[in-house]
């Protein structure tokens, strides 16, 4: 049977050194997916690997665009890394802590050259996955809260679809995670918004989705509500 991972030599972009990079084999066995898309899967996890990170210099980006670099980010990021000593190597197996650890350097570059606000929502969104999965509640609600907040400036400042969401996707998407986030309020008004579009019928799964969440938005809304009465 055929190893589940394989490397794939890649030369980095900034420091333009060659580098092994881990990838998983063919498609992984769907188990079940949570409300925020999440995806959880038989045997190999994925998201572990769609972080590359340069072994030389530590540059790290998803595999999507991890060489999409402009003239001034290659710049910023050289000027960054000069002088500056790395001792990284991501190749082969990771643990959960390991692809953690990627996420937060990639989100981190992203940062540092100012990316589109909505791969920084995917890649906090993803963190928060991997935090799920190790049962670090306080970690991944942290992460939730930011990418929920990066999709909401995304959606204003960005054109549509936002990767492969649509507008509605995308507002179900801000919805369910601020439900996630005990930001009911704002759940109710994206979520909402979903539920009364015209436009939104035409994609079933999203308004389905967005019609169950709002129902659960609301009677949180109504627990919290009798808490309050409560105390």
């Amino acid at each position: 049977m055929a190893e589940p991972t394989y490397s794939v030599e890649k030369e980095c972009p900034i420091c333009k050194n060659k580098f092994d990079v881990t990838r998983t084999r063919g498609r992984q066995v769907l188990i079940k997916q949570d409300s925020d898309f999440c995806s959880h899967f038989q045997s190999i996890n994925p998201y572990y690997y769609t972080i590359w990170v340069c072994s030389h210099c530590g540059y790290a980006a998803p595999d999507t665009c991890f060489e999409e670099l402009t003239v001034a980010a290659q710049d910023k990021i050289s000027k960054f890394l000069a002088n500056r000593t790395v001792n990284v190597n991501y190749s082969g197996i990771r643990t959960r802590e390991q692809a953690i650890a990627t996420y937060k350097l990639a989100i981190f570059f992203a940062e540092l050259i100012a990316a589109p606000t909505s791969k920084l929502a995917d890649l906090q969104l993803k963190l928060a996955w991997l935090y799920r999965e190790g049962e670090h509640e306080e970690e991944e609600k942290t992460s939730l809260t930011k990418a929920c907040e990066h999709y909401e400036q995304a959606l204003f400042r960005e054109r549509l679809p936002i990767g492969t969401l649509s507008e509605a996707a995308v507002s179900y998407l801000i919805g369910e995670l601020a439900r996630r986030t005990g930001q009911t309020e704002k759940a109710l008004l994206y979520l909402g918004k979903v539920v009364g579009s015209p436009t939104a019928k035409l994609e079933p799964r999203v308004y389905s989705m967005a019609r169950d969440a709002w129902h659960e938005a609301k009677a949180d809304r109504d627990r919290e509500k009798e808490a309050a009465k409560a105390n």
